[in-house]
């Protein structure tokens, strides 16, 4: 059968009409496809660098053409600059990303990195060649936050191809071999001043500030030439604690207006891991629960040496005819705010001097730490109680010192840290270990002020975390910097 032109085509068995296929929506398939499927296979590894968004280092320099030919010393510089980070007191995300940058900006994309609580791996893996595993191990720690600054600088200017391997590495050791701002005499003076403004923060009176002043001081002295002998940690904050004890012992035996519980918490105050803790929830936070439970178990051991130093001043004293003291019992004086005000302002910097901050950091750090008592003091006051005001101060504190800490040069947890000292988050820890232990029959009372203490604990370090994370897109130097792809020189 013959068809006109203009009329429709049939079968020529079935005189069935013929339908010419439509065109493919490609858009309906594309819209389908991704409903289906993802956009990237969802096995597919995180790219390294990936760990760098957020940092300050997320928009880094790469340095072409250096680094196949020297890939050894680059990973060598990248570890000598962690090993001395984890020295001075970093966390475990801030050591991961600046050996990430550092690597990435000199050229070494094909790395892996492995920290743990005391020991730094990096593995280089190029393809078609030998790869190299090299492994650092952290062996001492020192108090010096303003070399943690000064590293912070260094890394910054790394980051931004400013600066070569082998200018990096100079710089390096100069911050190595560098004073610390403070003398030995200044801290020492610093951390007896510490004590004494946290008696009068927790309503001691001045004669209970005067003696844990000189207590501190008395403490201080004898930990140092244990230090020099090289006795362990845990026997050296064991004698001190057992100083501590002793002193307020002989103060209440003289009866003088004083309380004992409130002298041994200001005396102790200063060994009590608080920094150390919070840390260890960070790291956990974050991802590193090896170094999480390293810090941990440090901490308590900690805690045990001040328990163990406590109970034998206690038993020595009973076994003498002195009365047993309640050390551990609440505390419930209080000042007025602006005297306590003042005290926290005080005890701030005398533990930033402690730690060797850097004393562009004093004034900013004290502002941070005013800021978060004043929201813990107003949250206590609205009533939401002794676990919520903690993280709500925690987060404050969070933000004001990312937003500080980057505009100064600094990371933030060199004025976090000092920050929340005052939240008194190893005080609790401590009392409720010592009823634990050494009062059988509270035993169950201990337990749970453990537990709660850990809760209040996890709010303070999940609070510094949120803060620092809600505060990041307000410390972005440059919008389109940030909006624009590594780039190359």
């Amino acid at each position: 059968m013959t068809n006109n032109p203009g009329s429709r085509n049939y079968d020529d068995v079935g005189m069935i009409p013929i339908v010419a296929p439509g065109r493919p929506n490609k858009a309906a398939r594309s819209v389908l496809r991704k409903l289906v499927q993802g956009e990237a296979p969802p096995t597919a590894p995180m790219n390294i660098v990936d760990r760098l968004a957020g940092s300050p280092y997320a928009n880094f320099t790469i340095q072409v053409g250096k680094a196949e030919e020297s890939a050894r010393k680059t990973i060598d510089f990248a570890l000598r600059l962690a090993e001395t980070m984890f020295r001075y007191g970093a966390g475990a995300l801030e050591v991961e990303t600046s050996i990430i940058a550092v690597t990435a900006a000199l050229g070494l994309r094909n790395i892996e990195v492995d920290i743990t609580n005391q020991s730094v791996i990096i593995n280089y893996a190029p393809r078609d060649a030998v790869p190299i595993t090299l492994l650092r191990v952290v062996r001492s720690w020192t108090n010096n936050y303003a070399g943690l600054v000064a590293i912070h600088e260094l890394v910054t200017d790394i980051a931004s191809g400013g600066v070569t391997r082998d200018e990096a590495t100079r710089r390096l050791e100069v911050i190595v071999k560098k004073p610390k701002p403070f003398p030995r005499w200044m801290v020492s003076l610093a951390e007896a001043i510490f004590a004494a403004a946290v008696v009068g923060v927790i309503g001691g009176t001045l004669l209970g500030m005067a003696v844990a002043l000189l207590t501190i001081l008395l403490a201080g002295q004898v930990a140092r030439v244990l230090g020099k002998w090289r006795v362990p940690d845990f026997f050296v904050t064991a004698i001190s604690s057992f100083i501590v004890t002793i002193v307020a012992l002989l103060c209440f035996m003289a009866n003088l207006a004083l309380s004992p519980s409130v002298v041994v918490a200001g005396g102790i105050l200063l060994m009590l891991p608080s920094g150390r803790l919070v840390s260890a929830v960070q790291d956990a936070i974050n991802g590193f629960p090896v170094t999480a439970a390293g810090r941990f178990l440090s901490a308590f051991l900690s805690f045990g040496a001040i328990v163990s130093g406590i109970a034998v001043a206690l038993v020595m004293s009973s076994m003498a005819g002195a009365d047993w003291l309640e050390v551990a019992e609440p505390i419930t004086g209080t000042r007025p705010l602006y005297l306590v005000l003042i005290l926290v302002a005080i005890s701030t910097v005398a533990i930033c001097i402690a730690e060797q901050t850097a004393i562009k950091l004093l004034l900013p750090t004290m502002a941070v730490a005013l800021a978060g008592y004043l929201a813990f003091y107003y949250g206590m006051e609205i009533g939401l109680g002794n676990r919520f005001a903690p993280a709500i101060a925690a987060v404050v504190v969070g933000i004001l010192a990312r937003i500080i800490a980057l505009r100064l040069g600094a990371p933030q947890l060199v004025v976090a840290v000092p920050s929340i000292i005052f939240l008194l988050v190893g005080l609790s820890i401590f009392r409720a270990m010592f009823v634990m232990t050494l009062t059988p029959d509270d035993s169950v009372s201990g337990a749970v002020g453990i537990f709660n203490a850990l809760i209040i604990i996890l709010a303070v370090a999940a609070g510094v975390v949120l803060g620092d994370n809600i505060a990041r897109p307000f410390t972005r130097s440059n919008g389109q910097k940030d909006r624009r792809r590594n780039r190359r020189r």
